[in-house]
């Protein structure tokens, strides 16, 4: 499972109305519950508050990382905790401590399988008709041979683009914006530096940057996520003087 920005939105409204947390083997619960008689406006209102709560939840447990979410453990950490029940088997501020610590887990095993998953698409794509790997394991196809200069890392550019992850998402794109960029050469992620610097003026290639040459383990943003590597297809218009 992929543990992503909306399991903040998770350990938000974990932490806000419990203080307990279960490592119990992930299930779903199967407890029948009695009907509560709504006899007075209170009663409905504080249903109302219960199911407001339960139903956002559980919509966000959906994304829980390492396996669907135990939600007996939930409820009754939720019930002895709003209660103030004194047999909570942890206290509110462990619990914070382990929702954290057990989410960097996670994330560190999903940065290491997409490691591996990044490492076999090179691999495969380098063997690609058209496909050229530099020394640095940059890869490029060329769409298109321009006849211009090529830029130096102190010049400025002005280039469209798409940026893509490898399942085809587009994460950013001057093309759909109608509007060109203008970047110095050496002031970007080092797989840009490389790829501007043997581009001549008119080209268009398609470019897979590994994570090295991109964001790295850190990722950008809630879209690049660590280790990611990513595709580009870069047209270089013009240096700017």
């Amino acid at each position: 499972m992929r543990v992503g920005s909306a399991w903040v939105i998770v350990i938000a409204a974990i932490t806000g109305i419990t203080s307990c947390c279960s490592t119990k083997k992930a299930g779903n619960t199967g407890t029948a519950l009695s009907a509560m008689s709504l006899t007075a406006a209170v009663d409905s209102a504080s249903y109302s508050v219960g199911v407001n709560y339960g139903a956002g939840l559980r919509e966000n447990l959906k994304v829980f990382p390492g396996g669907e979410a135990n939600l007996d453990a939930v409820a009754e950490g939720f019930v002895r905790a709003i209660k103030g029940d004194s047999s909570l088997q942890m206290t509110q501020e462990a619990a914070q401590a382990y929702i954290q610590a057990y989410i960097t887990e996670m994330q560190l095993k999903d940065a290491e399988a997409d490691k591996e998953i990044e490492k076999q698409f090179l691999a495969e794509n380098k063997t690609k008709e058209g496909v050229i790997t530099t020394e640095s394991g940059l890869q490029y196809k060329v769409l298109k041979q321009g006849n211009g200069p090529m830029p130096v890392s102190e010049e400025q550019v002005q280039v469209h683009y798409t940026g893509k992850l490898l399942d085809g998402t587009v994460f950013d794109s001057s093309v759909q914006r109608n509007e060109p960029l203008t970047i110095g050469v050496g002031q970007v992620i080092p797989g840009w530096t490389e790829i501007l610097q043997i581009m001549p003026v008119g080209s268009k290639y398609q470019v897979w940057i590994p994570a090295e040459l991109a964001y790295g383990a850190q990722g950008a943003g809630q879209t690049i996520k660590p280790n990611s590597t990513l595709e580009f297809e870069i047209e270089l218009l013009d240096i700017v003087k």
